[in-house]
């Protein structure tokens, strides 16, 4: 988790989850401050294509104040998906836990939304059945922001 070395960087982008322009702000670490070099350290909420753990390239803006994501300069391997509760018999906090038992790393934003992080070293299809099924059910609907080419259908045997 971010600790208090970590610096915000701006995210200006197109939200298909809100079908509209937005703004979010994640916390990363240096890398390398010269190049403008930037690990995240903080699940995105809406930004997509998206990983904890990527390299990023911010620029200091002075209209902004702060710094602001030019691009990816390095994917972590790391996947991200993005989910909503969409029965309120569920709790988000169970939920999420059968998530987190499988290895991933979980954020929540309020009672009804989270963000799965899945570690590159996470077997994706676990993760994905398990999806599938709370969809089915209609317990969640999600989307898969930001999958890494480890968790990628292509790389996923069919049964």
């Amino acid at each position: 988790m971010p600790d208090s070395s970590s610096i915000k960087i701006l995210f200006n982008f197109f939200s298909d989850i809100l079908d509209d322009y937005a703004t979010e702000t994640l916390l990363a670490e240096v890398v390398n401050e010269e190049y403008g070099y930037y690990k995240l350290k903080s699940l995105p909420f809406y930004a997509p294509k998206l990983a904890l753990d990527d390299v990023v390239w911010a620029q200091y803006k002075q209209t902004e104040g702060v710094l602001v994501y030019r691009k990816t300069v390095q994917r972590s391997g790391n996947s991200t998906v993005h989910v909503v509760i969409l029965d309120d018999e569920h709790n988000l906090d169970a939920v999420a836990a059968v998530f987190e038992a499988s290895g991933c790393v979980i954020d929540k934003l309020n009672d009804k939304y989270f963000v799965i992080g899945i570690p590159s070293t996470t077997d994706y299809i676990p993760v994905k059945n398990q999806l599938d099924v709370f969809e089915r059910e209609k317990v969640l609907d999600y989307a898969e922001s930001c999958l890494s080419d480890k968790h990628q259908y292509k790389n996923i045997p069919m049964l």
